[in-house]
């Protein structure tokens, strides 16, 4: 795998840094992170400091919500797919990069004024400094500028889905990816037309070459340059092409893969690489300049959550229902270590049921604990439990933001 690119500075889909230069005499270094955790039985986000496991706040909302953090991890999006509304709050940490070292600001996390509604959000995709949200029952997506938003201002981008779908868009440069539905194909009133391709928009709007096939496109991921989605026939790359736009190129699925596919994709942040979903008990790590590109990984039982270090790039942690916690070594594709986390936890039921999510941040992995009303500390050293945090309600969704710098 190739050496890739330092997407962001902070949250669990960020890459944790050491500031390097000499601090001043009033400087001190400081490490920061801080959990946001949804509830499964009330609308409302809490946000936790990891360090002491203080409540910092908690932030009502119109419904249940996913959680997505920004690239920055300056902001956490609240997905609200039932209430129609996707609301933003600020994490209250900010970096920024002065060349031989960072600086970390810490202030209180704020729910921010502005919000975003829309029929059936259900995508939030962070790339630089932009959120792009994606609504299915509207046929549109909005890109959201994070710079403006944290000024409690709007300046939104709407990009044309061409009709309502459960579907998908991602920046690239100064253009954009977006999902096509079959607007031909028969579906019930109450339902949405299937995925058929990608096809890319300018700045303008406009449609630069034609649509590439890619069935039943779901998932997303970005991993150095490239954005690789999800397809029946394998896993769709879109590479940068200057001017002239992305250029997509499907890595088929191949006779060495069982039958399956990919349908949830992460990206490294310090290689390049992906690591995707293969049906509930397997995953593929994917290589896009391999001449084999996938390997596939057998899981002991069926996978409740995974999550990718950013720090540690080899590692990933993937929870599966028998309440396991699994350190796999992408390199390879082998599992190295197994522990014991939480009690089992059935993928039977509504795929809604309180499970365990997982979070990143920085030594250790915070794990949702529903039943229990716990958010579970886990060192990523020994993969053992270092402590709990207690959390009012049921706590499901969870992301991690943070990270260290130079605090003046």
């Amino acid at each position: 795998m190739r050496e890739g690119w330092k997407k962001s500075a902070l949250a669990s889909a960020a890459v944790f840094w050491l500031a390097a230069s000499p601090a001043g005499a009033d400087d001190a270094e400081r490490e920061v992170w801080r959990l946001f955790v949804a509830d499964h039985t009330a609308p409302v986000v809490r946000a936790i400091d990891l360090e002491t496991g203080a409540g910092l706040g908690n932030f009502d909302l119109k419904g249940f919500a996913a959680l997505t953090a920004s690239a920055s991890g300056r902001t956490v999006f609240a997905i609200q797919t039932e209430a129609d509304m996707v609301q933003a709050i600020s994490t209250g940490i900010a970096v920024s990069d002065h060349g031989e070292h960072r600086d970390v600001d810490i202030k209180a996390p704020e729910m921010l004024p502005v919000s975003f509604a829309g029929r059936r959000p259900v995508q939030a995709v962070p790339h630089d400094d932009r959120m792009i949200l994606f609504f299915d029952r509207e046929g549109r997506a909005d890109v959201v500028d994070e710079g403006a938003l944290l000024e409690g201002k709007t300046d939104i981008r709407a990009v044309d889905a061409t009709a309502p779908h459960h579907g998908v868009a991602v920046t690239m440069g100064r253009h954009t990816l977006v999902s096509v539905p079959d607007t031909e194909a028969e579906v019930k009133p109450d339902e949405l037309p299937p995925r058929l391709g990608l096809r890319v928009l300018d700045e303008s709007g406009k449609q630069v070459g034609d649509v590439t096939p890619c069935t039943a496109l779901h998932g997303e991921a970005l991993s150095a340059r490239l954005v690789a989605f999800g397809c029946e026939e394998g896993v769709l790359l879109a590479r940068p092409g200057g001017n002239a736009g992305p250029k997509p190129e499907m890595l088929p699925y191949g006779s060495s893969l069982p039958k399956g596919k990919v349908t949830t994709l992460l990206g490294g942040k310090s290689m390049q690489f992906f690591l995707g979903n293969f049906g509930e008990d397997k995953l593929v790590v994917i290589d896009p300049d391999a001449e084999e590109p996938y390997r596939l990984v057998e899981l002991p039982a069926r996978r409740v959550d995974f999550a990718l270090d950013p720090a540690r790039a080899k590692n990933a942690y993937i929870l599966t229902e028998d309440g396991d916690l699994h350190l796999l070594n992408v390199l390879n594709g082998s599992i190295v270590k197994t522990v014991r986390v939480t009690e089992p936890y059935s993928k039977d039921g509504h795929w809604r049921d309180p499970r365990p999510r997982l979070a990143v941040a920085g030594d250790v992995i915070a794990i949702t604990d529903p039943r229990h009303s716990l958010v579970r500390i886990i060192d990523i050293e020994t993969l053992s439990e270092s402590r709990t945090i207690p959390v009012e309600g049921m706590p499901f969704a969870i992301v991690a933001v943070g990270g260290s710098g130079l605090d003046h």
